[in-house]
């Protein structure tokens, strides 16, 4: 039996417990206040110290998501992580995944690398892989997206984050994948980069921010073009952002979700599918869409659909800050937590906008497939991402100087020789969650160890699976 309604079955987020309110960095940095908070729409920042990485993050949010919903790693045949945050040029994360998967090493997948869009990757090979597969193996897809955005001391480091995000991909789900309604766009760009060689040992990226900005929103131009060119010559269907009940984009920062709306609504506008304000009309035919003064006029005209469609979702964007490729599924995450558990059929649909720099963009689309009741998967997944909401509310806000302490340690781990012992060990009981993975150990060769907080039931709730 071909497998029919493949989509998310299951989802869980990872915030680390370590955060920095952004308004501080204002002060302590000497900034204009409101630059951060206001304008690059930022309230706290989540980091880590030298304790965790790209693999701790990634077995902490997977072995989440096991216990959340009592999935049971033997039924996992495919499994991907998406990551730009690497440790090692050529040892796969998911290989080091498979620490938590027993006897289950019949496992095909290996990570995704295309900056923030690997983990959008991973998910559409995943979303491929159970459409080919299901009706010999009855095997589900794991989707891992998990990174640490650090930038060197400037502009560019309010505009960090870390977190991760887990997704189940199987048949029959409540968040189905619209078939054959994926729009893209790749080309060469040089935007945003982490190059080898030169004496160069750093997890900081080189950014070129106004270069990367452009890139976005071009790529951006194009996907929706391409999305709505498929609609209509498939489906008979003609889009715009009222065509969903939601709309989710890549955020290396809230602002720039502003901004992208506002894109969308003037295309929208330019096909006769929406109605702009007095003073968008009387723009020339063809403006410039990045002059400064037209983006205001866009953010005016298309307030009510990011306040409606977009702006309610930021809440792990705003306070996580950029977890490159687990950004936009954050949002996911926070409309479970948050939208009505009754939803009109409009409502059902949401967009969603991934971005790579380097750069590889898509536009695709999900449908909601039922109502919330008590009993039913939807529900599940509403009452695990409420539960990831409420723990931001748990995590400690630091001092910038213990910030500043985490980034040195960090710098630390990369450039000291020989064997290394993560310097935020010593008081990881305060720094992590429980039931947290985190980096132990590592020794001369590069060979990294790891071991887990004890855990402890959260809230008096663990939530009981339907998997198994």
């Amino acid at each position: 039996m071909m497998a029919e309604g493949v989509g998310i079955l299951a989802i869980e987020l990872y915030a680390p417990k370590l955060a920095i309110s952004q308004e501080a960095l204002e002060q302590a940095d000497n900034i204009p206040t409101g630059k951060n908070t206001i304008g690059l729409g930022q309230q706290e920042m989540s980091f880590c110290d030298d304790q965790e990485d790209t693999v701790s993050i990634s077995l902490t949010v997977t072995k989440k998501l096991f216990e959340s919903y009592g999935v049971l790693p033997s039924d996992i045949g495919y499994v991907s992580v998406g990551t730009e945050t690497l440790i090692d040029v050529s040892k796969s994360v998911t290989t080091e995944l498979m620490m938590l998967f027993g006897e289950n090493a019949n496992v095909e997948g290996v990570d995704m690398k295309c900056a923030c869009f690997g983990g959008t990757q991973a998910l559409f090979c995943g979303v491929d892989w159970v459409r080919a597969n299901w009706a010999r193996k009855k095997k589900y897809a794991l989707i891992v997206m998990a990174d640490i955005a650090i930038y060197e001391e400037g502009a560019a480091r309010y505009t960090g984050g870390a977190g991760a995000v887990a997704v189940l991909v199987g048949p029959d789900a409540p968040i189905v994948f619209d078939d054959c309604l994926r729009g893209t766009f790749q080309r060469s760009a040089w935007d945003f980069y982490k190059p080898l060689g030169g004496g160069r040992i750093t997890e900081y990226p080189v950014v070129n921010g106004g270069e990367s900005l452009r890139t976005y929103m071009l790529a951006l131009d194009e996907c929706y073009k391409d999305y709505k060119r498929q609609a209509r010559e498939y489906f008979n269907e003609e889009i715009s952002i009222d065509s969903f009940g939601a709309a989710f984009f890549h955020s290396p920062f809230t602002k720039m979700v502003q901004k992208a709306i506002g894109r969308l609504h003037y295309w929208d506008i330019a096909a006769g599918k929406a109605v702009g304000t007095e003073d968008l009309r009387a723009l020339p035919a063809k403006p410039n869409l990045d002059d400064r003064a037209v983006i205001t006029q866009l953010l005016r005209s298309s307030a009510n659909e990011y306040e409606r469609l977009t702006l309610p979702y930021l809440d792990f964007n705003r306070r996580c800050g950029n977890m490159n490729t687990a950004a936009l599924f954050a949002q996911l995450v926070a409309w479970l937590a948050k939208s009505s558990p009754k939803l009109s059929s409009e409502e059902r649909r949401i967009l969603f906008y991934s971005y790579g720099s380097g750069c590889s963009a898509a536009m695709f689309s999900v449908r909601v497939t039922e109502n919330e009741l008590p009993t039913s998967p939807l529900s599940k997944l509403r009452r695990v991402c409420q539960r990831a909401l409420e723990q931001l509310d748990q995590r400690v806000v630091v001092s910038p100087a213990m910030y500043r302490q985490a980034i040195a340690h960090r710098e630390d781990l990369l450039t000291k020789p020989g064997a290394y012992t993560p310097s935020g060990i010593a008081n990881n009981s305060q720094n992590l969650f429980p039931g947290t993975y985190f980096l132990s150990q590592i020794d001369k060769p590069g060979v990294r160890s790891y071991d887990r907080m004890p855990i402890e039931m959260l809230n008096g709730h663990h939530l009981n699976g339907h998997f198994n």
